[in-house]
């Protein structure tokens, strides 16, 4: 991994608990070279994190011993190859631990978008009075309809953190069984009477050939005058300039976390949109949080020594359907 983050992710205390059970490597490298003691030829654990390599057969003919790759992050899409699986190899993924924060912000910005906090914030800063009862009329969560995109690790734990407020949940996802939604105590709907019927939209789908511009001009237009786009997600699930032509004509207003591209370019308005609030991909774990996906990754090798089964295992089939 990224050296960078070895000591958010691995604290003194952690990085004590994961040596009582492996040997450690004394200094981190960016790919898997020896390193503080540990032969890559011994190695049987590889724990792996942002910036990692891809882990090709040239890699991994370099650590024949290599049983496991537990992954300090979410996605394993970027160096987990098809040699991986032909190995056998367990591959384990922090991406629970990591939905954790997404889930909180994406709470928040449902919120705050019912406050309509970011555009009334504006106009405070630049008139310095508070907002009269009729541009305040439409203001407030009491029944606000939220739609979720993607029945996701992500988006489930979105609907259980909005149980306790007074909104209305649904939910679309083409592989959520009915049985299922009902034990999430949420309503599931086509994804065009979803977009069409909720007063927030918020994505936690995942990136693929078939979700991209899942949102296009034409499911864009089918949300309510006055709406929110959540997107703590994937930038490639929204049609950019459809969204931007919708949200420059002040018809809708956007969290967005993600974009495509990403950064947007310096002379995009949705920089200065007053109906906008743009975030630079912080909705995942950052600073102190990064402490939880080492406790993950530290906790499946744990397991993967005493025999027990992972508790995140990632499987070659679940990549057509994961982020």
């Amino acid at each position: 991994m990224d050296p960078v983050h070895l000591p958010r992710l691995f604290p003194g205390p952690l990085l004590d608990r994961l040596a009582a059970s492996v040997r450690v490597p004394r200094a981190a490298a960016p790919r898997p070279v020896a390193a503080g003691g540990v032969d890559p030829a011994e190695a049987e654990v590889l724990i792996t994190g942002w910036g990692c390599v891809p882990l090709t057969a040239e890699v991994l003919d370099a650590l024949p011993k290599l049983r496991a790759v537990v992954h300090a992050a979410g996605s394993v899409k970027a160096h987990i190859t098809p040699e991986c699986w032909d190995r056998e190899l367990v591959v384990c993924s922090a991406a629970a631990a990591n939905a954790v924060p997404v889930a909180e912000f994406a709470l928040a910005a449902i919120l705050l978008s019912g406050k309509d906090a970011w555009r009334l914030s504006g106009r405070y800063a630049a008139e310095h009075r508070f907002p009269t009862a009729a541009e305040t009329a439409r203001v407030g969560n009491l029944r606000r309809r939220v739609g979720i995109v993607g029945a996701s690790r992500i988006g489930r734990r979105v609907i259980a953190l909005l149980r306790p407020f007074d909104v209305e949940v649904a939910v679309y996802d083409p592989h959520l069984p009915p049985a299922e939604a009902r034990e999430l105590g949420v309503r599931s709907m086509p994804l065009d009477a979803l977009v069409a019927g909720s007063d927030v939209l918020s994505l936690h789908a995942p990136a693929l050939p078939e979700t991209r511009h899942l949102l296009d001009a034409r499911r864009l237009a089918l949300m309510p005058d006055g709406a929110t786009l959540v997107n703590t997600a994937r930038g490639a699930l929204v049609d950019t300039e459809a969204l931007t032509h919708a949200l420059v004509a002040g018809r809708l207003s956007a969290v967005l976390d993600v974009t495509e591209p990403e950064p947007l370019p310096a002379d995009s308005p949705l920089y200065r949109l007053p109906n906008v609030l743009l975030t630079p991909h912080i909705a995942g774990a950052l600073g102190n949080e990064l402490e939880r996906l080492g406790t993950a990754a530290t906790e499946e090798v744990e397991r993967l020594l005493s025999g027990a089964p992972p508790r995140h295992r990632v499987l070659r089939g679940d990549l057509d359907r994961i982020a």
